[in-house]
């Protein structure tokens, strides 16, 4: 009775000692970055970047995996009036055009020794899905402002960015703005399709000895109330995205008539397939860009959340384990297994000779191609199912650093601009951006839309009713016209 006695009150030590611990490290929590003054208004005519905007989206410059249906004609409307609404950008930056229509632009510094900056926005669109025209409030390729938006197909995928950028730059050279350091301007025009052009653009680049201190892509955005108990608004800035693989699992049977079956037709093996797939995902894995997140999220958290973000040490299995219950936190945590496309069978009384699906696989750091294809074979554990990776697998990308001077950059420009934003943290991108193929010229690549989305914007990126507010559009120039300013000067 005795040692039961010693047993229990040396577990209310650990635990008194565990919660003096956590008590502690919570009170003592301040937020690891800087406090910013913003900066004076930059004095953007909203209006006229507006109607500017609204006329590029009715350039339908519309992306397909089968290239003959792209209309090459569109994309050269677009350059035409690009040169017509930003004469003094194409009057002072040197133009090439790459794979086509893929546009670079150069803008000299003053000092050789400094390494460029790339700023990067695609042309190119996804089409609206068939069926889905009159669902829209305002017609999808019209460009239409109203009710204080831009409306349509692009104007936040991607050309707000797009435009943004060539306002930014615009105004800068009207301004009479030299920089120091050399800028560089990357236009894709097939993000959407796998983006050739940006891999050709970044050979190009590699190919001339050229190495840059960062880039910045399309990306993460202003959110408020996305994350659970940080209510003020934060800026995610992407320093990673996921990887992508699609793996076809091919099952053959012997045919015949339905009424002699064997135990298990091909399409009765393929489920099985499928089924130990959905049965056995891919480990979840916290530690990383997950647990980077919400450790520099916590100084903006509300109790209890703050007392279990500062002290993932202690709470990490019980937050993966609250991330992987739902589909979007779980897709930050782990490889994700989705079941896409299933073929099989020709007749209802005629056995399948052959029965195949489609799954795909979004990769996490730390994943590859390689190590989701291993665990496929081995969850499936069945010779009679053929295993293919189809074209286009791509491994995650390296993941950028948020501790040195470029994210710092970043940081400081976004809370320059926006000062409701509380804190700025990198994130795990979960779909793929043109910014990859840069991996080759730069180390530092940081992804993020100067815009403050609301929950349902997400929804509108390739899908109905796509807008972009006209205020925050002209924030979304501002921002860059600064960040141009703290990076080149």
């Amino acid at each position: 009775m005795k040692i039961f006695r010693r047993l229990l009150l040396a577990a209310a030590v650990v635990v008194v000692a565990l919660a003096g611990v956590v008590i502690v490290r919570t009170q003592l929590l301040t937020s690891a970055q800087e406090r910013v003054p913003p900066v004076p208004p930059i004095p953007i005519d909203k209006n006229a970047v507006a109607e500017h905007l609204s006329r590029a989206v009715q350039f339908k410059t519309v992306s397909y995996d089968d290239s003959s249906k792209v209309d090459q004609q569109t994309f050269i409307g677009l350059h035409d009036y690009l040169k017509q609404t930003f004469p003094n950008l194409h009057q002072t930056l040197a133009q090439e055009s790459v794979n086509g229509p893929s546009l670079l632009y150069t803008w000299k510094g003053s000092d050789p020794s400094l390494k460029p900056i790339l700023l990067m926005a695609h042309q190119d669109v996804v089409p609206v899905s068939p069926g889905t025209e009159d669902r829209w409030t305002q017609p999808a390729f019209s460009g239409r402002i109203a009710d204080g938006f831009i409306w349509g197909r692009g104007s936040m995928d991607d050309k707000g960015n797009l435009m943004s950028l060539m306002e930014a730059i615009e105004f800068l050279v009207k301004e009479g703005y030299h920089p120091r350091r050399t800028l560089m301007l990357a236009s894709g025009a097939d993000e959407e399709v796998g983006g050739t052009g940006a891999r050709q653009t970044a050979a190009l680049l590699a190919s001339r000895g050229v190495q840059l201190e960062f880039v910045i892509d399309e990306g993460g955005s202003i959110v408020e109330g996305m994350v659970p108990g940080v209510r003020a608004p934060v800026a995610l800035v992407g320093v990673a995205e996921k990887g992508y693989a699609s793996v076809e699992l091919a099952v053959s049977g012997e045919g015949g008539h339905s009424s002699m079956p064997p135990p298990h037709t091909a399409i009765g093996v393929l489920s099985r397939a499928l089924y130990q797939l959905e049965q056995h995902p891919m480990p979840a894995r916290f530690a990383g860009l997950a647990e980077e997140m919400l450790a520099r999220l916590a100084p903006g958290a509300d109790m209890p959340f703050r007392a279990v973000y500062a002290n993932l040490w202690l709470f990490a299995p019980i937050v993966e384990s609250q991330l992987a219950g739902a589909p979007t936190s779980n897709a930050s945590i782990r490889t994700t297994t989705a079941e896409t496309i299933v073929r099989g069978g020709v007749k209802d009384n005629v056995l399948p000779t052959e029965a195949s699906a489609v799954v795909n696989f979004r990769i996490l750091p730390g994943d590859t191609v390689q190590s989701v294809t291993d665990h496929v074979r081995e969850a499936i554990d069945d010779p009679d199912v053929k295993i293919t990776v189809e074209p286009g697998a791509q491994d995650p990308s390296n993941i950028s650093p948020a501790d040195n001077d470029d994210f710092r950059t970043v940081q400081r420009t976004i809370l320059e601009m926006f000062p409701e934003v509380a804190i700025v943290s990198p994130y795990l991108m979960l779909g793929a951006t043109d910014s990859r193929s840069y991996q080759i010229v730069a180390r530092n690549i940081y992804r993020f839309t100067p815009a403050v989305m609301e929950p349902d914007d997400f929804e509108r990126i390739h899908g109905t009713n796509e807008r972009m507010s006209v205020d925050g559009y002209a924030r979304s120039i501002a921002f860059f016209v600064q960040i141009i300013r703290d990076s080149t000067r």
